[in-house]
């Protein structure tokens, strides 16, 4: 496939070889001299139709029809869920159907009993009249032993949504979610008329889905600017406002008062793929992290609009994620902060002889005692453990940091990075990296140059302040600085062997390590600076 696409992209069309039935040549032919990604016109072409194409079995096949709604340069898109609301609104001409599923494009169901299990929730007499969507868990194949970029990101998929079930479900994951047509156009008790009545979600459609008329319809709904002047956004449909526009559909879903059920088989419904690099792990988490931090401070902010909404513990649960990226703030204060002060000899923390020594002490080993034994019961391993608090150490100085700095520059009006998909393409000996358990770097990039900073500083501190406990230093005073740097050195270990001691392509670039010395003795001369001020 990917030969291919490369063969047709070079070409500048898709020649006849690569052509199978009548249906796909009608939608190539619609791929004109000017046709690019940016600037198109919609394409739709029924590939499959029920009663029609039958499989090698001679069963029936469902319908499945392609959609690529029009693009063009000077139109606004809103990314996923500009599209998810365009393939709501032309499934709406075509079929109508009361039930959607939306699945990422590198997921696959893993269970035909999937519909069956979301079908016994929707036609629950008790729950049906509010019930709004019925959430997955994401889980993915593909993982290595023990998850070294925390991908499987067991809390927000696993834990939080079981406990959110308890009040009114858990959010939209974007993935592995059937929903009710119905909740797409307002609250359960107050319903918003789309502009046309074809859009309704009591309509029936009485036509096939090959007629002229369907199809002229359905291109006129995926119009790059049909959305203007309506409520498509705001109050119909997917919600426009945030890059995580999963996290905020559903929020606002529940706001409406929608109700959602977290259903949690034991053998996965979907399964999905996961990113491979540790750039493209943090470059995912980062868009997330914009897209999170677009929520907390608008006007429908978790903590404020959420707990009026639907109550202080959901309005809470909502927050916890919003607030997600902040946690960067912290993290590199330190990452950074207690290393600095003990280069210079000077101690910052209680003595171990204090007593408020041993809050801190009882704080740090109570908060990760417990998050431990939480990931344990949730299935999980101590090593999948170790490696998913590393991460976010990690996260706090990489993606987290840079998610606040461009959520700040986009509010103060400097031009930022636009959107970009996770890539999810498995190179060979990436694979085979990932596989043993190796950090993949590779690539100069920005957000590696704060976390090969802090584990030289970290490791620098450690060294000088084992020194200058056997010259004579006050160790009673330095102990918990020197124990912050020695935890983090311990979580760096995979950070140094990129800088040093491995060869290979997926080593972290000799410009990154340049880069960060430069960085981390900046930081060492500002500090010495200020210390003697």
């Amino acid at each position: 496939m990917k030969r291919r696409v490369e063969n047709v992209v070079e070409r500048g069309k898709v020649e006849d070889e690569y052509i199978t039935c009548e249906e796909e040549r009608e939608a190539f032919n619609k791929w004109t001299e000017g046709f690019t990604r940016q600037d198109h016109p919609t394409v739709i072409q029924v590939l499959l139709e029920n009663g029609r194409d039958k499989d090698i079995a001679g069963q029936s096949m469902p319908n499945l029809i392609y959609v690529s709604r029009q693009k063009s340069k000077t139109a606004r898109h809103h990314f996923k869920a500009g599209a998810l609301n365009a393939l709501l609104r032309v499934s709406a001409i075509i079929t109508n159907a009361p039930i959607i599923l939306t699945l990422d494009c590198d997921m696959y169901s893993n269970d035909p009993q999937t519909p069956h299990r979301m079908l016994c929730y929707f036609h629950d007499s008790k729950i049906r009249s509010k019930l709004g969507y019925v959430q997955f868990p994401q889980r993915f194949h593909g993982l290595n032993k023990n998850d070294i970029y925390a991908c499987e990101i067991k809390r927000a998929f696993i834990c939080n949504p079981a406990g959110m079930d308890g009040f009114t479900g858990p959010d939209y994951f974007g993935t592995g979610c059937f929903f009710s047509r119905r909740v797409f156009f307002g609250g359960p008790s107050s319903f918003v008329t789309p502009e046309i009545p074809e859009l309704s979600p009591e309509h029936t459609v009485d036509k096939p889905i090959q007629a002229q008329s369907v199809l002229a319809l359905a291109h006129h709904v995926a119009d790059c600017k049909y959305e203007n002047e309506t409520n498509w956004g705001s109050k119909l449909g997917f919600r426009y406002g945030s890059l995580v526009e999963d996290y905020y559909t559903g929020y606002r879903l529940q706001c409406e008062g929608w109700k959602s059920v977290f259903c949690h088989p034991e053998r996965p419904a979907f399964l999905g793929d996961v990113p491979i690099t540790l750039n493209d792990a943090l470059s995912q988490i980062k868009r997330w992290s914009v897209g999170l931090l677009e929520v907390t401070f608008s006007k429908y902010s978790p903590i404020t609009f959420g707990t009026r909404a639907m109550g202080p513990i959901m309005g809470l649960c909502y927050t916890h994620y919003a607030f997600g990226p902040i946690w960067s703030i912290p993290i590199t204060i330190y990452g950074f902060l207690p290393q600095l002060a003990l280069l210079n000899g000077v101690s910052i923390f209680p003595k171990v002889s204090n007593m408020w020594f041993f809050l801190h002490a009882f704080l740090f080993i109570g908060a990760y005692v417990q998050d431990c034994l939480d990931f344990i019961f949730a299935q999980g391993t101590f090593r999948r453990w170790w490696s998913d608090q590393r991460m976010w150490l990690i996260r706090g100085v990489t993606c987290y940091l840079f998610a606040l700095i461009e959520f700040i520059s986009k509010g103060l009006g400097i031009a930022t990075h636009g959107f970009n998909v996770t890539n999810k393409v498995v190179d060979d000996e990436q694979g085979k990296r990932y596989d043993q358990g190796t950090f993949e770097f590779g690539v100069h990039s920005p957000m590696f140059v704060p976390l090969a900073a802090a584990a030289i500083i970290n490791l620098i501190a450690l060294v000088r302040g084992l020194i200058g406990v056997f010259s004579g230093w006050n160790f009673e005073g330095l102990f918990v600085q020197m124990f912050i740097s020695g935890f983090v050195v311990l979580n760096c270990w995979p950070v140094y062997e990129a800088m040093v001691l491995r060869s290979d392509k997926g080593r972290m670039s000799t410009k990154t390590t340049m880069v960060s010395i430069f960085v981390a003795w900046a930081l060492y001369a500002v500090a010495a600076l200020i210390l003697k001020l």
